[in-house]
This record gives C-alpha cells, sequence and structure tokens, in this order.
C-alpha cells in the first residue's frame, strides 16, 4: 500500500470495525437482563433514522427517490434491516455467546460472493474457493465447541444464518440501488422505512410490557444508545467514507476482524470464555474470508 494512503482512514475503519465487533457485546449484555428483542431493535433504529437523517441532510447527501424505485428499496428494507436483525438478535439471545453470533455473521462476504456469481456472473479464482470452502470448519470448530448443545443453541445458530442469507439477498438488491443512489440515501432511508416494520411488532409483543422507566434506565439505554449512534450510525460513516479511499474489496478484509474483536471484547468482560478451538476456529474463519475476498473487483456505489 506503500504511502498512498492517510492513517486517517485506516484509524476511521478500524473504528467502525471495533465498534460492530462490540455491537454483539452490547447487544447480548441488554439480552442478559432480558430487554425483550422487538423493543432492542425498534429503539436502536428510531435513534439511528434521526441521527442518519440529520447527518445526510446537513451534508446535502439525502436524494429523492424515484417511485419506480420505491418496490426495491421495500425489499431492501425487508432483508435488512428487517429479516437481519430477527435472525441476528433472535439468534444472539438463543445461542448467548457473542464470539458465535460474529462468527456467523463474518460469512456475509462469503455468501454474498457466492449470490454475485450465480446472478451477476462474477468471476473468482480457484483461491477464492479454497477460501469458500475452509470457512465452514473454522465456523464448526465455534459452533460445535460444547458438542451439538440444545435444540435452542441449535436453533439460534439457524436464525444467525437467516441473518446472513438476508444480508445476503440485501447485497443483491442494494448493487441495484446502489447504481442510482449514494450510500447515504439508502441507508437513511432503509432506517426509516425499518421503523414502520418493526412498530408492528413492537406494539403486538413488547408494548404491553414497555416501561419508559426501565428502557431510561442506565443500564439498558446505555447500550441502546451504543448501537444507534455508534454502530448504526458513526461506524456506518466511517465505513463510507474508507470506502470512498480504499475501495469496496479491500475495506470489507477489514470486516473479518470483527468476530476476533467481538471474541475478545467479550472474553475481557466476562461474558464467555476462550478455549482453543474456538479461537482456531475465528482464525480458520478470518483467514477463508479474507482469502475468499483476495482479488475480487467489487463495484463501489
Amino acid at each position: 500500500m506503500g504511502n498512498k494512503y492517510s492513517p486517517v482512514v485506516f484509524i476511521s475503519v478500524t473504528t467502525a470495525i471495533i465498534l460492530w465487533g462490540f455491537s454483539f457485546i452490547w447487544t447480548n449484555m441488554l439480552l442478559q437482563i432480558e430487554v425483550p428483542v422487538y423493543t432492542i431493535v425498534f429503539f436502536r433504529i428510531v435513534i439511528a433514522s434521526i441521527i442518519l437523517t440529520i447527518v445526510s441532510l446537513s451534508i446535502k447527501r439525502l436524494q429523492k427517490i424515484a417511485r419506480r424505485d420505491i418496490p426495491w428499496l421495500l425489499l431492501l428494507v425487508l432483508f435488512e434491516p428487517f429479516l437481519y436483525f430477527i435472525g441476528e438478535t433472535f439468534g444472539l439471545k438463543a445461542v448467548n455467546s457473542p464470539t458465535l453470533g460474529a462468527i456467523v455473521i463474518a460469512t456475509i462476504p462469503i455468501f454474498s460472493l457466492i449470490a454475485g456469481i450465480w446472478i451477476y456472473k462474477e468471476r473468482i479464482s480457484k483461491l477464492n474457493i479454497f477460501g469458500i470452502a475452509i470457512t465452514l470448519p473454522g465456523i464448526l470448530l465455534v459452533v460445535l465447541e460444547n458438542g451439538w448443545g440444545n435444540g435452542a443453541h441449535i436453533n439460534g445458530v439457524i436464525l444467525l444464518f437467516l441473518a446472513v442469507f438476508s444480508a445476503t439477498g440485501y447485497s443483491v438488491v442494494v448493487k441495484r440501488l446502489a447504481a442510482k443512489y449514494n450510500s447515504y440515501t439508502i441507508v437513511t432511508y432503509q432506517n426509516i422505512i425499518g421503523m414502520f416494520y418493526f412498530l408492528p411488532l413492537f406494539l403486538s409483543y413488547d408494548f404491553k410490557e414497555f416501561s419508559p422507566e426501565r428502557v431510561l434506565s442506565t443500564e439498558i439505554i446505555i447500550p441502546i444508545i451504543a448501537l444507534a449512534a455508534l454502530c448504526s450510525a458513526l461506524a456506518f460513516i466511517l465505513f463510507v467514507n474508507s470506502i470512498k479511499v480504499l475501495g469496496v474489496a479491500r475495506t470489507n478484509i477489514f470486516t473479518s476482524l470483527i468476530p476476533a474483536i467481538s471474541a475478545y471484547g467479550a472474553y475481557m468482560l466476562g461474558q464467555e470464555n476462550m478455549s482453543t478451538s474456538k479461537v482456531v476456529g475465528i482464525i480458520i474463519v478470518i483467514a477463508g474470508v479474507i482469502i475468499a475476498q483476495k482479488e475480487k473487483r467489487v463495484i463501489s456505489s
């Protein structure tokens, strides 16, 4: 890379990855004190929408969506944040492991790559195929650390993969929209519309037991604000700015480090133990994701 890139760019993308790594830890903190899933997701999206709208308007990056593109935008929101957050949050609740949650979610670039091959006929090398192939044993080392576990554990892994496949569907649809709209526009609108997707679920399942006093308590409101302001807003802005300089392919390599950050953070906070098989599994998955994306050309939005 030489001296071509400013250290500020690497600080920006690293900060974004650290924040996304801790998103699993903050979510797990809320789940451990039994905050309802739809309450977590709904208020995270509401706060993120406010922040992103203010930022996008202030820098004059919010574009008007053409009528013919609205169905695509609605499909985009169905994939992410709607199905993605349902799969990720309920999955994380079931497995009760920020590390396992992060390791499964880290395979999103792999499945997005496969979707690109299938739908957009993108070409990959034998090295990319090798990278895809070795991620599975790495995941299994983490998933099966203590055996198959109970039904809730397996269901949790399935839900986490629902999030992965939803993000893959998102990547396919966003490629169509990104040709016409900037990233700020897409993500701001997807959060705003996402509020209305989650509102009926929040009102149906969580609102009857909703307590403003409890939600506004320090142990709940701080992680929710962290998820919204730091993970859904700031990290995204830093990541988009990094993509402009480094490109999508090189920037995405940094996302491979998210499981390691989540695992280390969870270990330091006492949320879970760190075994040899888990460490080896994390290393294999990170290596697999990096190899799978190596020299892969992606069109930046």
